[in-house]
């Protein structure tokens, strides 16, 4: 065993009993996958599968945390100018990965209800019907809330929400005088009842939030955690040393 092996467990339950203040819902922008597969000279596609493994360990560290709700930044909208050939190996990525859901015994364990939040009229056929399997499946788990962020805007997610509520409003459901913030997010995400984000973490050592969750995340003064590693290296380390952040912010604002 060598000395990180080593010394890695002390630290982590170090970082672990300085947790007073565990957040709600935790956002991840999943940076670095494509830098991580240059860095070992391997196809890109293999950097997104090792991303999509690295999640799926985490999902064990935040239920084991006692953390409620994750959202993951899995492909924004800018993300369709990619090249073709990376955009299909992602959507096939993401369609193998839905679909897995229903048997996926890590779902039936935690009880995890899976949601998507984004444009669904942008995603493909196959794709988009893994994701209503998924949903459907779980739709009845309380036990913790994984939300893919997938075909995502921030901006885009508030021009969807003002889509619904001026078609409610021309059909004479809503008259503009009643709206207001708790409607807003009412139809934010679909009306599928996201909390605001307590704490955001990017990884890849980039130091912006790239329009994730604007109004539940920005709007609600979330904390945000930048680090260095890229998503398929990022550690339980890293995650405690995030709700660190998070716990200081609580301290202060409650000190």
């Amino acid at each position: 065993m060598n000395l990180r092996n080593l010394v890695e467990p002390l630290y982590e339950r170090y970082l672990r009993m300085q947790v007073r203040h565990v957040p709600n819902h935790i956002a991840i922008i999943q940076d670095g996958n494509r830098r991580y597969a240059r860095r070992l000279g391997v196809e890109t596609a293999q950097g997104h599968r090792a991303g999509a493994d690295r999640t799926e360990e985490m999902l064990d560290w935040a239920y084991d945390l006692g953390i409620s709700h994750i959202t993951l930044y899995t492909f924004s909208t800018e993300n369709f100018s990619r090249k073709r050939d990376e955009v299909d190996h992602l959507f096939a990525l993401f369609r193998e990965k839905f679909l897995r859901v229903v048997e996926d015994e890590r779902v039936r364990r935690y009880r995890i209800r899976v949601q998507m939040v984004g444009d669904r009229a942008l995603l493909p056929d196959g794709l988009r019907a893994a994701v209503d399997s998924a949903e459907e499946a779980t739709k009845n788990n309380a036990g913790f809330h994984l939300n893919i962020a997938l075909a995502y805007g921030g901006r885009n997610e508030i021009v969807l929400a003002a889509r619904e509520i001026l078609e409610a409003v021309a059909q004479g459901q809503v008259r503009p005088g009643d709206i207001d913030i708790r409607m807003v997010e009412e139809h934010l995400h679909g009306g599928k009842g996201i909390p605001p984000v307590d704490l955001i973490i990017r990884t890849g050592n980039e130091w912006r939030t790239s329009n994730f969750l604007p109004w539940l995340a920005n709007g609600h003064e979330s904390a945000v955690y930048f680090c260095a590693p890229y998503w398929p290296l990022f550690r339980k380390i890293d995650l405690l040393r995030a709700i660190r952040t998070y716990e200081q912010r609580m301290t202060a604002k409650n000190g």
